[in-house]
């Protein structure tokens, strides 16, 4: 080994001592239309940890509307938009995204963590407060670094820590509230309700991350904002197409002005090449199929209920929620790691997360579900899950 390369031998030694390695998980295929179980290392497993929401990925309207546009336009970007890269359709999304969140413009970015990035870095800067909460997405946390303006966290989901926070920051040149509406790792609410107050209250701006509701909550998908009737109150609303949706991509929704100005100085979006047609076409078809199909909502919320009651009848401690986000926390890594090993051997995909996804001492199994999974398969994961605690249990390994 190159010797100018034993920091990092040591480095790697440690994170693995700590059970923090990463190793890829490679999906063969899927084994069903619906990507309710794929393939791992020649294995069908049942997939409880898909973003795949509302069952959409493997949709073969969203698959041949992507083919259509590869056809006509062509099968790469080529360029930034600002170049040449700027496709009719992606005009045609935009249009769409602004009606369906009732909004005056939308702006589509290449993904979720460029979205943050580069919305954050540039919405805010020297002199700005940003407020975020504990627990909200790495790429929230990012965006504010590169913004280079204060940061300052406030504990999850505590509006008294924020209101204090707000005061003592009163004097910041301009302050913005960022959250999560549905928190990743955990599957819980923000309070927006509280939260919009707080921006009145306070001269501040609010934007609200809806990657884990859109699809999945209101009452044509456009997020938990819209349920709750306070999107018009909300500065900037980002989402993104590869959960719920089953594509690819990410998007915000804003006044004109603040759409306006992101196109001018939002780096990650102007220094990046377009989205692929075929990901932009089959991104139009996911919109209408979100909007139209709401059976799909009432699916995955009636699956997340079962399947929260089922770990409960067997003696987990799940909280009392309705979304297809749900953990099983289980505190140590190695525990954790063994737990999502286990799981695989009898036939289920739900991995471990560790820190720094999560705070230290609060590893999990992750588990999702999808509007696509039947009662009798939650009921059989849930049994599964039960005898892994068990045979661990017995071993000494979970204490």
């Amino acid at each position: 080994m190159n010797k100018r390369y034993t920091w990092l031998e040591e480095e790697y030694d440690s994170l693995r001592k700590q059970s923090l390695t990463r190793e890829w998980n490679t999906v063969e295929s899927a084994s069903d239309r619906a990507g309710t179980w794929i393939q791992v290392e020649g294995k069908p497993l049942l997939n409880l940890s898909s973003n795949n929401y509302l069952g959409l990925a493997h949709d073969q309207r969203i698959v041949e509307a992507g083919k259509k546009a590869a056809e006509e336009w062509g099968a790469g970007g080529t360029a930034s938009r600002l170049v040449h890269g700027n496709y009719a359709l992606y005009n045609v999304l935009e249009q769409q995204l602004a009606l369906w969140k009732e909004r005056e413009g939308a702006l589509v970015f290449a993904n979720g963590y460029q979205a943050n990035t580069g919305v954050i870095a540039a919405l805010a800067g020297r002199g700005d407060a940003v407020f975020s909460d504990r627990l909200n997405h790495a790429s929230i946390v990012d965006g504010i670094v590169l913004s280079r303006a204060e940061h300052f966290r406030y504990r999850h989901n505590d509006m008294d820590h924020l209101e204090f926070l707000l005061k003592k920051h009163h004097g910041a040149r301009r302050k913005w509230i960022v959250t999560d509406s549905i928190f990743s790792m955990d599957g819980d609410k923000a309070p927006l309700l509280e939260l919009v107050q707080l921006r009145d209250r306070y001269d501040a701006m609010l934007m609200v991350d809806e990657a884990h509701a859109g699809g999945v909550r209101g009452e044509e998908g456009q997020g938990l904002c819209h349920e709750l009737g306070i999107a018009g109150q909300v500065d900037v609303l980002m989402g993104t197409f590869s959960k719920a949706f089953g594509v690819y991509g990410a998007y915000v929704c804003a006044d004109e002005i603040i759409i306006r100005y992101l196109m001018t100085k939002a780096r990650s979006l102007v220094y990046s090449t377009a989205l692929p047609p075929a990901v932009i076409g089959s991104n139009l078809a996911a919109l209408s199929l979100v909007q139209t199909e709401s059976w799909r909502r009432k699916a995955v919320r009636q699956n997340a209920l079962v399947f929260r009651q089922l770990l409960r009848s067997r003696g987990f401690t799940v909280d009392e929620e309705d979304t297809p986000i749900i953990p099983l926390t289980l505190g140590e890594n190695e525990w954790t790691l063994q737990f999502s090993k286990r799981l695989r051997q009898r036939g289920i995909a739900a991995v471990a997360i560790r820190p720094p996804t999560v705070p230290e001492g609060t590893a999990r199994i992750r588990f999702t579900v999808m509007a696509a999974h039947t009662r009798e398969e939650l009921e059989w994961a849930c049994e599964q899950v039960s005898e892994i605690r068990n045979e661990l249990h017995k071993g000494g390994t979970i204490s």
